[in-house]
């Protein structure tokens, strides 16, 4: 008996399978998607490998854990409180509603749960494109107490998304007028775009503004709204369609800057 147990695991979309000693240190893990097995010990090489057997798939290459590239050592620098990455769809509006539960209501709900509700469909449907090579970020906070609802980085580009509750009403897009259901039209593209326009002079980096809408029952567009997309939360996938812009190593360092509060709140 090699004395080693194998714990399989899945985070950020990502499959690997732990191997470890009885006390619970790791020897090795196997990144399925990379086909690849790291030794962090290289006499246990045969055990390891007779423990990984019935998991593994295809061809594999076994050896040391690869150098860390620069956009992961900046990660592994961060303190907990300064990364954003942890954060969950809708994290602001979360913590504000748990300081300040308000009253419940059937006749006049919560403005900041429907916004929640928003904010969770979309992020939820950005955190899918993970597998395509896509880092997202939620409630991203800007100078002055704004935020970036999500912030997607991947092959397409960069892209600030802004949500807006529209639950089975109708929604009339007249750049920058924004009229849900019979309320009355409001400059919301103009808030999208500043936010992509900030959030691209943090980064130096273009940053295309997105206005997400959460279960519209119809969208008409008056006048189309220029360098904007505008999309139904079913529809956030199709950023993973527009096309190759950034080189995975390039996404991978505009996410580790990215996800470092101190970018956003610098001056």
């Amino acid at each position: 008996m090699s004395g080693l147990r194998v714990v399989p695991t899945r985070r950020h979309g990502r499959e690997r399978v732990y191997v470890c000693l009885r006390d619970g240190r790791s020897v090795a893990w196997y990144d399925r998607d990379a086909g690849r097995v790291n030794l962090l010990s290289g006499d246990r090489r045969e055990d390891v490998l007779d423990a990984l057997g019935p998991f593994l798939t295809g061809s594999v290459t076994v050896g040391p854990p690869p150098v860390p590239t620069p956009a992961e050592l900046a990660r592994l620098s961060l303190l907990p409180d300064d990364d954003l990455a942890p954060n969950r769809p809708g994290e602001a509006l979360r913590i504000a509603l748990e300081r300040e539960p308000g009253t419940p209501s059937r006749i006049r709900p919560d403005p900041r749960r429907r916004a929640l509700a928003a904010e969770q469909a979309v992020g939820e449907a950005l955190d899918r494109l993970d597998g395509a090579g896509w880092r997202a970020l939620h409630s991203v906070p800007l100078p002055g107490g704004a935020r970036v609802h999500h912030l997607a980085i991947g092959p397409g580009g960069l892209f600030a998304v802004h949500t807006l509750y529209a639950r089975k009403r109708r929604v009339l897009v007249a750049d920058p007028m924004v009229a849900v259901g019979r309320r009355e039209a409001r400059p919301v593209l103009r808030r999208a775009r500043a936010d992509a326009d900030r959030a691209a002079h943090l980064l130096a980096a273009e940053v295309r503004p997105v206005l997400a809408l959460f279960g519209p029952a119809d969208v008409a567009v008056s006048a189309r709204p220029g360098g904007a997309l505008v999309l139904a939360d079913t529809e956030v996938d199709s950023l993973a369609r527009s096309g190759a812009v950034l080189k995975p190593a390039d996404v991978e360092a505009l996410h580790a800057l990215a996800r470092d509060r101190n970018t956003w709140l610098r001056a």
